[in-house]
């Protein structure tokens, strides 16, 4: 069997050429990460999850109308996806104060939003993914005015889906982060939801007992992160049926 040429390696994914031109296949690694990798730790069955619980959201939004770059699941690791040019973005929308919008405002963690806020953060590790106002984004021509009305709305669009799926299953979703792709047909621009969507880029707190349910668990030694992301999908219907085992982590210097 021919080896895959590597287009990229994130910290959580792979992208490799795809079968037909203007596809990539991701691939989901075990590896976890916090604080701009400072922390790192191999997860076994954790790309497992994530690859399932994307699909399970990207299908979702396609279903209503949200575009995005999935395409189908190849396995249990790997999607095929449409290549996109990744708009240099990260999307934040937060329905209640937590994280570093709780600390930089001096919020109680967990209290509720007047209304969805949506954030930008310029994509780059080194600098720690500094939280960005739209007049740099169009200054530096990352977007245009245009581009960022379409991505609030799909932002939007997205927040209003996942909030109502999660809170089915008792789940609140506190916020969550996405990233926009650009496509190109001819001269004409479409954007689409790209990356992934799953416990990794959620907040996601049970609703009855506020217990964490993403990658906080392992951001704060909350617990096991296979158990909570499990939870995750063990509610949503999702859950492969060979991951049932509860590994330990396997910290990396």
């Amino acid at each position: 069997m021919a080896r895959r040429k590597k287009i990229y390696e994130g910290k959580a994914k792979i992208l490799y050429e795809g079968p037909e031109p203007g596809t990539l296949v991701q691939y989901f690694k075990d590896d976890a990460t916090a604080f701009n990798a400072e922390k790192k730790a191999v997860i076994e069955g954790k790309g497992v999850l994530n690859n399932r619980l994307s699909e399970f959201f990207m299908t979702g939004l396609q279903s209503i109308g949200v575009p995005t770059h999935f395409i189908k699941r190849l396995n249990m690791r790997e999607q095929l996806i449409r290549q996109v040019e990744i708009i240099p973005l990260e999307v934040i929308v937060r329905n209640f104060a937590a994280g570093s919008m709780a600390k930089r405002l001096g919020l109680e963690e967990g209290a509720p939003l007047p209304r969805p806020i949506i954030e930008f953060s310029y994509k780059d590790d080194k600098l720690g993914d500094p939280l960005v106002p739209e007049e740099y984004i169009i200054a530096f021509g990352w977007a245009s005015q245009q581009d960022l009305d379409d991505i609030v709305a799909l932002a939007l669009r997205v927040n209003d889906f996942m909030s109502g799926v999660m809170h089915g299953v008792g789940i609140k979703l506190v916020d969550f982060k996405i990233e926009i792709g650009r496509i190109w047909d001819n001269d004409f621009q479409r954007l689409v939801v790209a990356d992934e969507i799953s416990p990794d880029s959620c907040r996601l707190w049970d609703i009855e007992t506020g217990q964490k349910l993403d990658k906080d668990v392992f951001r704060k030694d909350l617990g096991s992160l296979t158990d909570a992301y499990t939870e995750v999908a063990r509610r949503l219907g999702v859950l492969p049926s060979n991951v049932t085992h509860r590994p330990r982590p396997t910290l990396i210097n």
